[in-house]
This record gives C-alpha cells, sequence and structure tokens, in this order.
C-alpha cells in the first residue's frame, strides 16, 4: 500500500473508508456539509495545510463542489491540492438507489481511479513507511505512558490536551492520535508535553 505524506480531506466515513483501502494516509472527514460551521475542524484543517499539507478528494456533484468551493475559500490555495473524480453514472453498492445527480462518489471509484485523482492532483508517494518514520511516529502506548489514555482520568487529559492544542474537542482517541501524527513527531510531542502541556 502506497503511503501518502498529505492529509487527505474527503466528505464522509464512507469515502474515508474507501480510500483508507488504497493509500496509507492521514484522512479527515468533513461530515459532510457540517464542517461549514465547525470552527474547531476548520482551523485543524489549517494547522495540518500548514504543517504537511492537504489534499481535498470531493465527490463530483453538486454537493462536493459547494463542500470543495466552500474549503477553498476558508483556507486559501497555500499547501492545498485539489483531487477530482470522474462523472460516472452508477450507483454505490450500500445503497438502494442512485444518488440525486446519478453520480458515482469517492466511495464508489475503484482503486485504479483513486490512485490517478492523488497523482494528478500532486500527492506525495512513497511506496513504504520506512522504519525511521515508525519510530518517530506517535502510538497509543505513548498516549497511555502520556496518561492521555487507559487511566482513570485519561477522558478528562484528552479533553484539556484537545483545548490547549486548538482541536475539536469530539476527535476520538484515534482520530486524536492521527491528527498527533501528521502536526508532531514522537520527539516533538514528548518535548512538548515536557514544556508545560498541563493536561
Amino acid at each position: 500500500m502506497k503511503h501518502v505524506y498529505e492529509v487527505i480531506v474527503v466528505e464522509g466515513r464512507y469515502d474515508k473508508n474507501a480510500v483508507s483501502q488504497i493509500v496509507d494516509a492521514t484522512i479527515i472527514e468533513t461530515s459532510g456539509f457540517g464542517i461549514l460551521n465547525n470552527k474547531e475542524k476548520i482551523t485543524l484543517l489549517k494547522k495540518l495545510a500548514e504543517k504537511r499539507g492537504l489534499i481535498i478528494l470531493t465527490d463530483s456533484d453538486k454537493a462536493g463542489f459547494f463542500i470543495r468551493g466552500r474549503l477553498r475559500s476558508m483556507l486559501g490555495d497555500i499547501n492545498v491540492k485539489h483531487a477530482y473524480i470522474p462523472d460516472i453514472i452508477g450507483r454505490e453498492k450500500r445503497k438502494e438507489a442512485p444518488s440525486k445527480e446519478g453520480k458515482l462518489g469517492v466511495e464508489g471509484m475503484t482503486k485504479d481511479i483513486i490512485i490517478k485523482s492523488l497523482e494528478l492532483a500532486g500527492a506525495t508517494f512513497t511506496d513504504e513507511v520506512t522504519e525511521e518514520q515508525i519510530k518517530s511516529m506517535i502510538t497509543k502506548a505513548d498516549l497511555y505512558n502520556l496518561g492521555l489514555s487507559g487511566k482513570k482520568d485519561s477522558a478528562q487529559k484528552r479533553q484539556t490536551l484537545l483545548k490547549q492544542l486548538n482541536l475539536p474537542e469530539r476527535l476520538s482517541t484515534n482520530s486524536l492520535l492521527d491528527v498527533l501524527n501528521a502536526l508532531f513527531t514522537k520527539e516533538e510531542f514528548y518535548k512538548l508535553s515536557e514544556r508545560g502541556l498541563e493536561y
């Protein structure tokens, strides 16, 4: 599986699931139009764009282009790339009827189409994550060691951390791990913790 350096932004969980089976990347959902009123998530996307760059991959229907356009105006074009899928008429397997416009969304695209779309957007691919990259990743064990998971007051400590880093309060532990790895190396995160993140 190819690794994509940039953070990929998709509309929903089915898109995230489909893309995560094709590439190894940090993938953030917009929750459809929900992103447009979510200042915390927009702030998070700005941070991720600065640190790693973003690739916006939305459906090719009217709603997908609307979300993409609004994100473009909110985030600007600095470190933001746009991946487009082709207009393909059809119905996703999980749905009983086609979408309003009758087009397949990101979740209905083949592996080759997703890869080609990311390539055309200028995604930074590597064939595999190196041993050095693996060693520098923050793990669930690190979250446990820092009291952010698996302990009595871990949930409260995570909420404090999310607030201090100006991250959305509803991030799950797994999502938090993805975001932390997009923003920091293990060494940077431990240093940040030592310097006074009080959770």
